[in-house]
């Protein structure tokens, strides 16, 4: 069928990470699979926080920002997918496909400027460890998410209207589980050369600068760890940073490798199984990151669950009573 210009697009088809049907069970396994270990670990991170006063400090209270950013991405993406398996449909509605895209943008930007205000919230523990409190009070701390979520939603707003101007040709498969946003690009018929312009525009400014602050963050961090004396006080200080050090880095690195595998392939099945790292593993691995060898987080986690286990025989024994 040749193409064709369509004023009314009805729907798309996501081709997902593979066309062989014999690994569809696979995969519906794996993913279910990392999708709930990704919710739960997740909301484990915010349930332990909110229940534990001792945890109610800026960093903490960032990474419990930053754990409901990962659920509500991760669940923006991978339940159409493995929706679409089970039905045997590839199908998504273009209303459905500009949602999809418009909550993914959304939270894709939100993981940055949350990882970036973090890193400041370290910056100023690390370097200005005796005015941290007045500092990072929290109408800063509140004010800092605030900000990150009105940048995050602007930016997103203005892709998603971007993608609503074009129109698209009757070849509508998208070679990817979930409406990316370049990809919706690629299959426009009209001109993309301003949604091309305003993408990398706002990938320099909003991806580029927060991650230009997060390397001066730490370029500080690193200078005032040096000027410590102590071999102790050393590898103290660097471990309040070690995790979320950590997260950027496999945040970073595996977003960045998906643009460098998908340019040098040039294959959209490579870039959407590359693209799985950064939607879904590391959203899956931040809790796992944050808890091991974090006592904080480990006592906290006891204490939660300690808690969630006295309860119960307490609410079997008053039902017993007359």
């Amino acid at each position: 069928m040749e193409p064709g210009n369509l004023t009314g697009v009805s729907e798309f088809l996501l081709l997902g990470l593979s066309e062989e049907l014999k690994l569809e069970p696979f995969i519906f396994g794996l993913f279910l699979s990392m999708c709930l270990i990704t919710v739960f670990g997740n909301l484990l991170i915010i349930l332990a926080v909110s229940s534990d006063s001792h945890l109610h400090t800026p960093m903490y209270f960032f990474l419990s920002n930053l754990s409901f950013v990962d659920i509500c991405s991760t669940s923006t993406t991978i339940p159409k997918m493995l929706l679409n398996i089970q039905t045997q449909s590839k199908g998504i509605t273009y209303e459905g496909c500009i949602t999809q895209m418009y909550f993914f943008v959304l939270f894709v930007m939100l993981d940055i400027f949350l990882l970036t205000v973090m890193a400041y919230d370290r910056f100023v523990a690390i370097c200005h460890p005796l005015n941290y409190r007045v500092v990072m009070n929290p109408r800063l701390c509140a004010l800092l998410v605030l900000v990150s979520w009105i940048l995050s939603a602007l930016d997103s707003l203005l892709q998603s209207l971007m993608v609503l101007q074009l129109s698209f040709c009757t070849y509508l498969e998208i070679p990817h589980f979930f409406c990316e946003l370049n990809q919706m690009v690629q299959l426009a018929c009209s001109d993309t050369f301003l949604n091309d312009m305003v993408t990398y525009f706002v990938a320099v400014l909003l991806a580029g600068g927060p991650f230009a602050g997060i390397l001066y963050s730490y370029f500080k961090i690193v200078s005032s760890i040096r000027g410590i004396s102590s071999a102790q006080g050393k590898y103290k200080a660097f471990s309040t940073c070690a995790s979320h050090l950590s997260v950027v880095s496999l945040f970073y690195c595996t977003g960045l490798g998906v643009y460098l595998s998908s340019a040098a392939t040039h294959s959209s099945h490579s870039s959407a199984t590359a693209s799985v790292m950064y939607t879904v593993v590391t959203p899956m691995l931040n809790p796992f990151i944050y808890c091991l060898r974090n006592k904080d987080m480990e006592r906290a986690l006891k204490k939660f669950f300690g808690m969630a286990g006295i309860k119960g025989p307490i609410v079997i024994r008053l039902e017993k009573c007359p």
